[in-house]
């Protein structure tokens, strides 16, 4: 995982401030009860300048969270939307960017109860390259299944891209990381795959594309996307449920993400997937994404919001 490349300007509560005055009281409501709302989006460099990838459906995915939340946000939708617009736009950037819309309960009172507490929205972007690195890309990761599973759905707000629902993943990603790995893979509280700890799971078996249904798992618009590319190429896609022992006999496998993009996993728990490279499939799919995301692929050029 990258690090931060500041930029210069963040969209705070209304307004653009410097990157370094961006800044929130240490007894900050979110910071100590977990309750906060965000999303992942990107921008690419496209022949038109830079696009921001499906920017209504995350804007509208952020408005949702914070609903089942109960984060009333104080912003509109349209101005949720131009103030991603407008951190591309006002800074200095020549890579592809990573947007981070954040709502959260701030400063002013404390105790479990969020009632009474002010809401506070932060959007900010850096340059992002690949998540796991430009050789996972090409030639695929390590995953391993974690201890962890992934929360049952009556015990979290999977549906919620919260803050809260990601203390999981950060175990599992470091048990995996810990252990060799460079990912984990999480199941379901009845043992079934469930996702990565920030990705969707996809397999391909003799032909077929397979990835699980959103039982417990957030509605994910980059699995979304790929589900249509594929279909658009001609490949069957079932939403079904995955057993473990149909994870290791995969012809192919990778991950899906606005972070991780299209990643193939060449290698789970120690056993080889396919040829233990990325497979045709994946790298088809991986090709036709980026066509998507930089505007090369007519077909999907809705997806764009194009950055004047």
């Amino acid at each position: 995982m990258a690090q931060i490349q500041e930029a210069e300007l963040i969209w705070k509560d209304g307004k653009l401030i410097p990157w370094a005055e961006a800044t929130t009281h240490v007894l900050t409501h979110s910071l100590h009860y977990g309750n906060a709302v965000f999303e992942g989006v990107r921008a690419y460099k496209t022949d038109k300048g830079y696009a921001i990838f499906r920017l209504d459906e995350h804007t509208a995915r952020l408005e949702i969270s914070a609903k089942l939340c109960l984060i009333k946000l104080p912003f509109s939708f349209e101005q949720l939307r131009q103030a991603q617009i407008d951190v591309v736009a006002k800074n200095r950037f020549d890579q592809t960017v990573y947007i981070r819309p954040l709502a959260y309960f701030g400063y002013g009172s404390m105790g479990v109860s969020s009632k009474d507490c002010s809401v506070n929205v932060i959007v900010a972007a850096w340059q992002w390259g690949a998540y796991m690195g430009e050789e996972a890309l090409r030639k695929g990761i390590k995953a391993k299944i974690s201890s962890w599973i992934k929360p049952a759905q009556f015990s979290m707000m999977a549906k919620a891209k919260a803050s809260a629902n990601y203390f999981n993943s950060q175990m599992a990603n470091f048990e995996a990381v810990d252990a060799g790995y460079d990912e984990a893979i999480l199941l379901d509280p009845q043992g079934f795959v469930a996702e990565g700890p920030g990705e969707c799971l996809f397999i391909v078996k003799e032909g077929v594309i397979i990835t699980p249904p959103n039982d417990t798992s957030l509605e994910s618009i980059t699995q979304n996307s790929v589900i249509e590319i594929a279909r658009s190429l001609g490949y069957e896609v079932r939403r079904e449920r995955i057993a473990r022992d149909q994870l290791y006999a995969a012809n192919e496998a990778f991950f899906t993400g606005t972070a991780a993009e299209v990643t193939p996993i060449s290698n789970i728990d120690g056993r080889i997937i396919g040829k233990g490279e990325m497979g045709e499939i994946t790298s088809r799919l991986q090709k036709a994404y980026f066509a998507a995301v930089t505007g090369k692929d007519s077909k999907f050029e809705h997806w764009l919001t194009y950055v004047k």
